[in-house]
């Protein structure tokens, strides 16, 4: 059975948008518009924001692709946190973090979305987490499955904005909003 998280207190949490990651995804203005304001509606709430940024082979820590991308940049007093396999919970301080500042809800946005963001987003809710993804900030690629077939980022995004509110887990909730309508 899984831990349900006491307290009111949400955090804002940023995935990977960095200039590796989102490289092939073609014009992302529209999503990192729609991050940028959730960004600055977490500020103005006084609600953690939290970067969390991928390195591993392919993606070395402190390369120019690991960057984030000049758009979006934290402020000092933003939370970092770390990893190198899609959970943003696998093996990082992301739980720590969480815990240390009470927080049981979790907004979620951020790239890729068939990997990071869907990986994070199932494994805060089975680790007893409400979620919120901002369905407008989530970056998808074109995911070539072989064969000749292609699945387009906008399915990829449209899937999983479609599916998430429909996943059940007890005495957790999960939306997907966005971000203009976001309230935190």
């Amino acid at each position: 059975m899984a831990t349900i998280r006491t307290g009111n207190r949400s955090a804002l949490l940023i995935v990977d948008v960095q200039v590796g990651v989102v490289a092939a995804a073609g014009n992302i203005s529209r999503q990192i518009d729609a991050i940028t304001l959730a960004v600055h509606k977490a500020r103005d709430a006084g609600v953690p924001v939290i970067w969390v940024q991928h390195d591993d082979d392919e993606l070395p820590r402190g390369s120019a692709e690991w960057q984030w991308v000049p758009a979006l940049q934290p402020q000092v007093d933003d939370i970092r946190v770390y990893k190198r396999h899609n959970s943003s919970f696998e093996q990082t301080t992301l739980e720590a973090e969480l815990a240390a500042h009470g927080v049981a809800h979790l907004v979620l946005c951020g790239a890729v979305t068939g990997w990071c963001i869907r990986a994070t987003a199932y494994a805060a809710l089975e680790r007893g987490y409400d979620l919120t993804l901002i369905g407008d900030g989530h970056i998808a690629k074109r995911l070539d499955a072989g064969n000749g077939y292609a699945v387009e980022a906008d399915a990829i995004v449209r899937e999983f904005n479609a599916v998430l509110p429909w996943l059940s887990y007890p005495g957790r909730g999960n939306w997907v909003v966005a971000a203009a309508e976001l309230v935190l």
